[in-house]
């Protein structure tokens, strides 16, 4: 009989009440509708969340926050309404990849979209230019409530310094950490990847601050994280809606 699946869950939830007594709820993800979510979820990649609220509001002044409404949108208006975002005249195609995606496949339906099999949907926007992992992952689970877990920059740090991957995991293996070991919810791993967040930025920073953590009991015996873990997450690719 296999044990390590009983222990691991245990762990998993231990941390995770142990994060929502310190942060409480998170309530992600900031927007007014799905649509903005997943606009949102191309704009942060490499920048700040600060900087994605500026272009959000400058696209709904534009009257853009809308699959029709970017698709019909020359280029280079698209790109300067987002500027504040960073590497705009990229992530101005990125955006026009979507929505020709949405408009082509779902006749601009996001309910139709999200009735999609959850694997295909996937492989679906994966195929996107532009549209990574992380950014496919936080569309379904963000904007669709689709049971999916994110992984990013702050939940490898985390994990790699309790032990529970290694600089060398991939991203398929560590959401498969949580998707095998936890119930299928996406409210669960929306506050869960929400709490990684937190924790990450307040206290499993890249010099940790261990001594306070409320994660602190879990880390191995002995070790005391020093600095940043060497894996390739150290390079962060994309920010969070609660990162400032």
């Amino acid at each position: 009989m296999d044990m390590r699946q009983p222990s691991t869950t245990r762990r998993l939830m231990s941390l995770y009440r142990h994060l929502f007594r310190r942060f409480g709820p998170q309530r992600w993800w900031p927007a007014h509708t799905r649509f903005e979510v997943i606009v949102g979820a191309i704009l942060t990649q490499n920048t700040a969340w600060a900087n994605v609220t500026r272009a959000i509001t400058a696209m709904r002044a534009g009257r853009l926050l809308t699959a029709r409404g970017i698709d019909a949108a020359p280029h280079g208006r698209l790109a300067r309404l987002i500027r504040s975002s960073g590497y705009y005249n990229m992530k101005a195609e990125r955006l026009k990849q979507f929505t020709r995606f949405l408009l082509g496949r779902y006749g601009g339906s996001l309910q139709r979209m999200f009735r999609t099999e959850l694997p295909k949907l996937r492989d679906e926007l994966l195929a996107v230019s532009g549209i990574g992992e992380e950014t496919a992952d936080s569309i379904l689970l963000y904007a669709g409530n689709r049971p999916i877990f994110v992984v990013d920059a702050y939940s490898r740090r985390v994990l790699e310094r309790h032990g529970l991957i290694s600089e060398r995991t991939t991203y398929g293996k560590i959401q498969r950490l949580f998707m095998d070991h936890l119930p299928a919810d996406a409210t669960l791993y929306n506050e869960y990847h929400a709490l990684l967040v937190a924790v990450g930025k307040e206290y499993c920073r890249r010099t940790p601050r261990c001594e306070t953590c409320p994660l602190q009991y879990d880390l191995p015996k002995g070790i005391t994280p020093s600095a940043e873990p060497t894996g390739r997450y150290s390079r962060q690719r994309r920010r969070s809606p609660r990162q400032r």
